[in-house]
C-alpha cells in the first residue's frame, strides 16, 4: 500500500507515491498558475496525481491516503484553507475539491511547514523522539512545531510562523508588516539583502569578483563561498552576522520548547559545518541551562528530506 503526496506551491505543485517506508517511488510536478480559479488549481492537481499514481504501477485503489502540504491557515480538521498569501485561496474547501477530481478515499491538508516538520518527525531527522522543531530557510523563514507527535498549530490553525517573531526592535521591515522580524534576518532574502550592503561598503571585497561585477547576482552562497576559498574578511563578516542572527531566533525557540531535535532546512544547510559548527556554538553558549550545565540540551541537526520535504510531508499526514 502507498501513501500520495502533494507539495503545494506558489509556482509549481509537485506530487509523489510514496512507500510504506516513505521512499518516494514516483513523482512528477505541473505550473501552479496561481493567478487562475482555485477550482482550476486543483483540477490540474487531480490530473497530476491521476499520472503519477498509473507512472508508480499502481491504482488508487493502493492508495491509503493521499495529504496536501498548503502555504497558509490549513484547517486539518476540516480540510478548509482559510487564508493563502500567494494563493486564491479563502475559505476553500482543498480536501474536498482534490476529491471531486480525484479517486482517493482520504485526503489529508496542512500548512506547508507544518508538514515538512511532521515529515522530519516520521520520516527524517527527528523521526526517534517526541518533541521536535523544524526550521526551512528559503525566501522567508518557516517553521514547524511537534509536541508529543503532534504538529502544533494553535487553535486556529494559524500557529508555528517562528519567522515572525521579532529580534531586533523596530529593525528591518519584514513582509509580514511588522519590523525586526527574525525571517528579515535569517532567510536568504535577509542575507543577500546583508551581502549587497557589505560589498556597497567594500568595493575591494571578493565577492565583488564572485558575482562578475553584477550586484544583481547576489545568491545566499555569495559571502560564504568568499569566505571559504578567498578568505574575504567582509564575506566573513557576512557570514558571522548572519550566523548570529539566525542563532538568535534559534535560542528564542529552544528556550521556549525544548525540543530534543531542531532540524533545519533549505538551501543555505549546503554549507554544512561552515554554517553548523559555529550555529552551535552560539546556540550551546546561549540557550538555557546551556554551557556547563547537566540538563539534557536540544541537538541541532540538519534536516533530512530535503527538496522531497513537502511530498513526503504531505504523504505522511495520513499516519
Amino acid at each position: 500500500m502507498y501513501y500520495v503526496g502533494i507539495d503545494l506551491g506558489g509556482t509549481n505543485i509537485a506530487v509523489g507515491v510514496v512507500s510504506q517506508d516513505y521512499k518516494i517511488i514516483a513523482k512528477d510536478s505541473c505550473p501552479t498558475k496561481a493567478d487562475r480559479d482555485p477550482e482550476l488549481i486543483i483540477k490540474d492537481m487531480g490530473a497530476l496525481c491521476d499520472r503519477v499514481i498509473e507512472k508508480a504501477g499502481i491504482t488508487y485503489d493502493d492508495v491509503i491516503s493521499a495529504g496536501i502540504a498548503t502555504p497558509g491557515t490549513a484547517d486539518s480538521s476540516t480540510g478548509i484553507v482559510e487564508y493563502a498569501n500567494n494563493l486564491p485561496f479563502r475559505h476553500f474547501p482543498l480536501a474536498d475539491t482534490l476529491k471531486k477530481y480525484t479517486k482517493f478515499k482520504e485526503v489529508h491538508i496542512e500548512n506547508d511547514a507544518n508538514a515538512a516538520a511532521w515529515g522530519e518527525a516520521v520520516a527524517g531527522a527527528a523521526k526517534d523522539v517526541k518533541d521536535s522543531v523544524f526550521i526551512t530557510l528559503g525566501t522567508g523563514v518557516g517553521g514547524g512545531i511537534v509536541i508529543d507527535r503532534k504538529v502544533y498549530s494553535g487553535f486556529n490553525y494559524a500557529g508555528a510562523e517562528l519567522g515572525h517573531m521579532v529580534i531586533v526592535y523596530e529593525g528591518e521591515q519584514c513582509t509580514c508588516g511588522r519590523k525586526g522580524c527574525w525571517e528579515a534576518y535569517s532567510s536568504a532574502t535577509g542575507l543577500i539583502r546583508m551581502t549587497k550592503k557589505k560589498m556597497q561598503e567594500c568595493p575591494d571585497s571578493t565577492m565583488w569578483k564572485y558575482v562578475g561585477g553584477d550586484i544583481s547576482k547576489v545568491s545566499g552562497r555569495t559571502a560564504f563561498a568568499c569566505m571559504e576559498n578567498d578568505n574575504d574578511k567582509p564575506a566573513a563578516e557576512v557570514v558571522d552576522d548572519y550566523i548570529a542572527y539566525l542563532a538568535c531566533g534559534l535560542i528564542n525557540i529552544i528556550n521556549i520548547f525544548q525540543p530534543e531535535i531542531l532540524s533545519i532546512g533549505g538551501g543555505i544547510c549546503h554549507e554544512g559545518e561552515w554554517l553548523m559548527a559555529p550555529l552551535r556554538r552560539h546556540i550551546e553558549k546561549a540557550t538555557y541551562g546551556g554551557e556547563g550545565s547537566t540538563i539534557k540540551q536540544c541537538k541541532v541537526v540538519i534536516a533530512e528530506l530535503g527538496n522531497d520535504a513537502g511530498i513526503i510531508g504531505g504523504a505522511v499526514l495520513g499516519i
